[in-house]
């Protein structure tokens, strides 16, 4: 059984090879390449990848997956969704605050870290399972780890 983020990775490649129209698509596109999943699963995928549909010419219109768009900003409940799906730990240190995630998690978070426009989050650098969040010197480390753990749940 493939993992979220094996999962999340084949869509990415499927939606750059294949022109997805629609969610079934993907999901018979998955079975065929070993992945079982629901539609209601891809649908969830496709909006952690930030999936757009967009017109292609002929009219049809495709699913998408920008590769980095910093003007588009995560919406609250996503992130919450995120956070509280995989971040495991939140530790603070000054202004720097480090999060845990399961393997291969880290980037996923720090994308919709990066995107929320968060107040007071200067910025992220993700390794693989670890992430480190730096806080503006007006908010502190502190106040961004408290915000930090309500998001994942952690408080």
């Amino acid at each position: 059984m493939a993992s979220k983020v094996q999962r999340q990775q084949a869509i990415s490649k499927l939606v750059a090879k294949h022109a997805v129209t629609n969610q079934p698509q993907l999901v018979d596109l998955l079975a065929a390449d070993g992945i079982a999943a629901t539609q209601a699963t891809v649908s969830r995928d496709l909006e952690d990848l930030g999936a757009v549909k967009v017109r292609v010419p002929g009219g049809e219109t495709v699913y998408a997956i920008p590769e980095y768009e910093p003007a588009r900003l995560a919406p609250e409940d996503q992130l919450r969704r995120v956070m509280g799906e995989w971040v495991a730990e939140v530790r603070t240190s000054g202004n720097l605050v480090v999060l845990r995630t399961p393997p291969g998690c880290a980037h996923v978070v720090a994308s919709a870290l990066d995107r929320s426009a968060m107040v007071g989050l200067l910025g992220t650098v993700a390794g693989d399972d670890t992430l480190l969040c730096v806080a503006e010197e007006s908010v502190g480390g502190e106040g961004l780890s408290a915000r930090l753990r309500d998001l994942a749940g952690l408080s």
